[in-house]
């Protein structure tokens, strides 16, 4: 019975772990057994795990995702800056929504991985060019949750605060800020995938280190586990981060716990 509670309490856990076991054991299975195949032109786990170990051991691995890090830190934190004031602002001044929402919609259904050239070109193979790229893909999940957030805030609430005499401030910060919190966590969740894709883009076009370059350089050197080492753990990255983002999401919105256990 104690073995069920805690299975059922920790379901999201187990079930991703047997899909992910499953799916590496088939994945080792056909390709040894089933559908040999030249490593030269494809890998399988087993030679993943060998350059897995190896280059945890090296300095060289552990150099280049704090170069990855330094740039996706910068270029996340100016789109929370950014992004969240915006989505506000035109959340609750329709004249502004009016203003930015065509161009901001235009821009976020557009490719924007297609400038990063332009971002290199402008601000230099540095961190702040991929900064920058960073920057462009992730603000705009911040803009248009925190928008969608302000939009949906009740307006009894809204009422209650005017009725008292409270001023402008009063409302973002006591009213419109706390129910928008749970969609900028939610916002956040997907701006984490975005900004490591501009990372990842960024470091293919112009770096000379970085994760980026390194699974750019494994590839072209036919490197394969090497190549999907780095994926692997920019993989293990994004789902740590996303996760770290749930659990936040839950504690300001503590009501969306019954819809994770379902």
């Amino acid at each position: 019975m104690a073995a069920r509670e805690y299975f059922t309490e920790h379901r999201r856990l187990w079930l991703g772990l047997c899909s992910f076991f499953f799916l590496v054991a088939a994945w080792e299975l056909v390709l040894t057994y089933i559908v040999p195949v030249n490593p030269f032109f494809f890998t399988k786990p087993s030679l993943i795990a060998d350059a897995f170990k190896e280059q945890i051991q090296s300095a060289k691995l552990w150099h280049d995702l704090a170069v990855s890090s330094q740039a996706f830190l910068w270029g996340f934190s100016f789109a929370v800056i950014v992004g969240i004031p915006v989505g506000l602002v035109m959340g609750w001044r329709r004249r502004v929504e009016y203003s930015l929402d065509p161009f901001l919609t235009a821009l976020y259904a557009s490719p924007l991985v297609a400038l990063a050239p332009l971002f290199i070109i402008v601000f230099g193979v540095g961190v702040l060019g991929k900064a920058a790229l960073v920057f462009l893909l992730a603000v705009f999940p911040f803009v248009f949750n925190a928008f969608a957030g302000v939009k949906s805030t009740d307006s009894l609430l809204i009422n209650v605060i005017r009725s008292f005499g409270g001023r402008e401030k009063d409302l973002y910060l006591k009213v419109i800020l706390p129910s928008t919190m749970p969609y900028i966590i939610a916002g956040a969740r997907l701006a984490i995938g975005r900004g490591l894709v501009g990372i990842i883009v960024g470091e293919f076009y112009a770096a000379s280190e970085g994760i980026g370059f390194a699974i750019l350089q494994a590839g072209d050197t036919y490197r394969l586990p090497d190549m999907f080492v780095g994926i692997i753990i920019l993989s293990l990255i994004a789902v740590g981060l996303t996760e770290l983002m749930r659990k936040l999401e839950l504690m300001v919105a503590p009501w969306r716990a019954s819809d994770e256990a379902r």
